[in-house]
């Protein structure tokens, strides 16, 4: 069995912030094609890992890989720009420019790259606001007017709008209610299908952790104690992964046993 390519491979990361320690020896590879999900208590350090893949931070020590390429490389400075077109980000909250129209915000990526026309840029947004579910009527809306699912929709679009293959989400459903935040994780699906991502999640929504995760990383004592699928993390001995089950037990014995149902359910002749 071929195995998959590690879009981001971190080796040996050790993370201080002065005499505090968030992060010792932390070892992980993200593969092509998954959606792997960074879970922790408070302070654990997931968004600061997630931070240093999307080389907002530096480690203390150790390297993080991403297409290959390790970010303290001298060469990588000349990738640079490549490399972030290959990926896109959904911050917490959506985070658009509030001076900025929906329109204005998802065309900015666009913009950056200095080599499109407006008359492209406007067709592409309109594309990506499609792919979103978000009307040609909203695109000269400010963010101020928008619900909390349209924000997260839009800033969805602009995390979209280079076309990347590696995605990072950052609690994207929540503030989102139960059908909206069920909805937005359909729309990752789909898009994820569509055009063939790799996701990297924080999350602390069960319900968003079932539906999406293929494997999880549990970040704890400083270290990725467990990484892993689902069923393989639930059976993890460690006093966080048995308190944080607790609660997921039950959802995830319901989703094993409608999957189960399914199977079962004779096909139309």
């Amino acid at each position: 069995m071929i195995k998959p390519e590690c879009i981001i491979e971190i080796d040996g990361l050790h993370t201080r912030f002065g005499d505090h320690v968030v992060h010792q020896d932390v070892n992980l590879c993200v593969y092509h094609g998954e959606v792997l999900t960074l879970i922790g208590g408070s302070g654990s350090g997931k968004t600061t890992l997630l931070r240093q893949m999307l080389g907002l931070e530096k480690p203390s020590q150790g390297t993080v890989k991403i297409f290959g390429r390790s970010r303290t490389d001298p060469s990588f400075s000349r990738q640079r720009k490549n490399i972030r077109c290959r990926s896109g980000v959904l911050f917490q909250q959506g985070a658009l420019f509030s001076a900025l129209t929906v329109y204005d915000n998802v065309a900015l990526p666009l913009r950056e790259l200095h080599a499109l026309s407006e008359d492209i840029i406007r067709d592409l947004v309109m594309i990506k606001l499609d792919m979103v579910a978000i009307g040609t009527e909203h695109a000269n809306k400010m963010p101020a007017a928008l619900s909390g699912g349209m924000i997260k929709r839009v800033a969805l679009a602009r995390a979209l709008a280079l076309d990347p293959e590696l995605l990072f989400l950052d609690e994207p459903t929540a503030g989102l209610d139960p059908e909206l935040s069920e909805s937005f994780v359909e729309l990752i699906l789909a898009l994820r299908s569509e055009m063939d991502l790799t996701i990297v999640m924080v999350t602390h929504d069960l319900d968003t952790l079932i539906a999406l995760s293929d494997r999880i990383a549990v970040l704890a004592d400083q270290h990725v104690v467990a990484a892993g699928t689902l069923d393989e993390i639930g059976r993890f001995q460690h006093p966080f992964i048995t308190s944080f089950f607790k609660s997921i037990r039950p959802k995830l014995d319901q989703k094993n046993n409608l999957e189960q149902k399914w199977k079962t359910v004779p096909m139309p002749s």
